[in-house]
This record gives structure tokens, sequence and C-alpha cells, in this order.
């Protein structure tokens, strides 16, 4: 009797564990998600950043504020 209490045991331990790891696995997707998510929007700041500094040189240079 004693064997099959440890082994109920150990099934629901285990069962309980792959549970949790299923878990963590989701989140660790959905953050690995977010993330790229959050560098496709800096990517795009970025990118815009880069065209302001590109018209902001233009304009000065137009207005012989700085030397070329």
């Amino acid at each position: 009797m004693s064997d099959k209490v440890t082994n109920e045991l150990i099934y629901e331990t285990l069962k309980r564990m792959q549970e949790t790891l299923a878990l963590h696995t989701q989140y660790h997707l959905e953050t690995k998600e977010r993330l790229g998510f959050l560098e496709q929007q800096y990517a795009s700041i970025s990118r815009r950043a880069d065209r302001i500094d590109e018209r902001l040189e233009r304009v000065e240079r137009r207005l012989d504020l700085v030397e070329v």
C-alpha cells in the first residue's frame, strides 16, 4: 500500500511540475513577443530621429548656419 501512495505522490508532484513548466514556457514566449515588439518600435523611432537629424542638417546648410 505504501508503494501506491508513494507512486501517486510522485505522479502528482510530476504533474504539478509539468504544469508549472508549461506556465513558465508560456510566460517566456509572451515576454519574447513583447520584447520583439518593443525592438520594432525602437527601430522605428530611431529611423524617425535619423530622418529628423538629416532634415535639420539640410536646413542648417541652406541657411548657412554650419560649414559644409
